[in-house]
């Protein structure tokens, strides 16, 4: 009679090898679930300051003022918007939905105050966009671009072009700073409104200028007469200068 010994070993080592096999599946499964694990704690917890409360550093006003150096913030087809606010003052960027007309901005960087999906997503497989940070103001939207600084910080052009338009800048029937008009160079189909300062007296309609070389005022102090949003993350009154992208003015003709 043949001996049943070999059969028998190849059934021992095919057990074997379906055991290694499994006992393979499951540590994979192990290392997947500890690295995920891993990355949750750190994008949801691994700061002990929320970034819905962050709390920017003062800017002192004692400090000379500089220009900004070139950094673009936003931008909508070939018009790239530039910090209008020196680094320096800068206290908080934040985007919300403007007034009718208003056309909608790409934000540059990342957000700072995220769901907790999009930072695993991010904390898993990166593309967080880099600097600067933005925050997404109350209402959504990003067609208003608020850029933060403390009053009567200077405010510069973002985008070279010509001022077309300087007028008040009104809340309840009443002025408060002025709105400057710019249509930029190379894109003279809309123009880009600035808002919430008080604008410098050399400036004039026709006044060509330069992004983050010609200033257009200061900051204007708004805080008493309006709730401002962006001072959520600021560790001031939330005052900002306020920037809109739209259509330009057709002129009747005939």
């Amino acid at each position: 009679m043949p001996s049943s010994r070999p059969n028998r070993r190849r059934r021992v080592e095919r057990h074997q090898a379906r055991t290694a096999r499994r006992a393979r599946r499951v540590a994979l499964l192990v290392v997947l679930s500890a690295v995920f694990l891993v990355a949750i704690a750190l994008t949801a917890f691994g700061s002990t300051t929320s970034p819905t409360s962050a709390i920017v550093p003062p800017k002192s006003l004692g400090v000379a003022q500089t220009r900004p150096t070139t950094e673009i913030v936003a931008q909508r087809g070939q018009v790239r918007l530039q910090l209008p606010i020196s680094q320096s003052r800068l206290t908080a960027i934040g985007y919300h939905s403007a007034g009718t007309g208003a056309l909608m901005l790409t934000p540059v960087g990342h957000q700072a105050n995220e769901g907790l999906v999009q930072r695993i997503v991010h904390g898993i497989f990166g593309g967080r966009g880099g600097s600067p940070t933005w925050y997404q103001l109350a209402g959504g939207g990003t067609s208003a671009l608020d850029v933060g600084a403390p009053i009567g910080s200077d405010v510069y052009s973002p985008v070279d072009g010509t001022v077309v338009a300087i007028r008040p800048f009104v809340i309840q029937g009443k002025a408060y700073g002025s709105e400057i008009d710019i249509q930029p160079q190379n894109a003279p189909s809309v123009v880009v409104a600035v808002t919430q300062l008080v604008s410098d007296p050399a400036l004039t309609v026709g006044t060509p200028v330069v992004s983050g070389a010609t200033k257009l005022g200061r900051v204007a102090d708004l805080a008493a007469v309006e709730e401002q949003a962006l001072a959520r993350y600021t560790n001031d009154a939330g005052n900002h200068v306020t920037i809109e992208l739209r259509a330009a003015p057709v002129l009747a003709t005939g």
